[in-house]
């Protein structure tokens, strides 16, 4: 059954240290699987770590959060070519699909060489709910700011934009992010978004904003737009603690 709106929750988070795995999935990606709707069934889930070209590691880890959770995964990979005949169809199939971190605009790239923009637009516009975090919460609207080029952080203007927003990851954590952010939406580079502490996500309802949401104590989200006086103006929201 899948959600009853198109439904992303873009997070800088979701995932944890694994008490005997790399990791367990947190209390975001929790919510995302309940935002599905499965009642009465094992829930499925793809997993997509084409930001880090498809590091076997990175899927393994992932199939072992998913065993432990009690989730049916599956992943897509796209090198050294894709491991699946037809994304649309399998992509529709799922209840969730969580997109991890790493080049957002290596990511873009290569979606949109195989096409997996349009399959994942698909599987959103059938209530398929799309999360993820870092370069999984970016791609989902128009842009935001990246190290898809290097450690000095730059714009990415070219997002998929299901969300007709920006969107600004790791806000309180990398020293780069709240600046850069702020900058690029005030010269017009970027219009305006949301931005996530870490451990926040934020839930859209078809595009538009509907909560915040934390698995972390005392984090925020926040609204960035470009005041009249060409000024960033930043307004914290408060997320529901998950």
């Amino acid at each position: 059954m899948p959600a009853d709106a198109p439904t992303i929750l873009a997070t800088s988070g979701g995932i944890k240290n694994g008490r005997r795995t790399r990791f367990e999935f947190g209390e975001l990606t929790e919510y995302a699987l309940e935002l599905s709707g499965v009642d009465g069934r094992t829930p499925k889930m793809c997993f997509l770590a084409t930001a880090l070209g498809d590091n076997p590691m990175i899927i393994t880890a992932f199939y072992e959060a998913a065993l432990i959770r009690g989730v049916a995964p599956s992943h897509l990979a796209l090198f050294p070519m894709p491991n699946i005949e037809d994304v649309t169809a399998h992509l529709l199939d799922q209840d969730v699909v969580f997109v991890f971190g790493g080049s957002v605009a290596g990511l873009l790239a290569m979606w949109r060489l195989h096409g997996v923009d349009e399959a994942m637009r698909a599987a959103w516009q059938a209530g398929v709910v799309l999360t993820g975090g870092s370069a999984g919460s970016i791609c989902w609207h128009l842009g935001g700011t990246t190290d898809s080029f290097g450690p000095d952080l730059r714009a990415v203007t070219d997002g998929l934009g299901f969300l007709p927003h920006s969107n600004g990851v790791h806000y309180d954590s990398e020293a780069q992010r709240r600046p850069l952010f702020q900058g690029l939406i005030a010269d017009g580079t970027l219009p305006a978004g949301y931005a996530t502490d870490d451990g926040v996500g934020l839930l859209y309802r078809g595009t538009e904003f509907a909560e915040a949401v934390s698995e972390r104590d005392g984090q925020g989200a926040y609204r960035v737009e470009r005041g009249a006086d060409g000024r960033a103006v930043e307004t914290r929201i408060d997320p529901r603690r998950l």
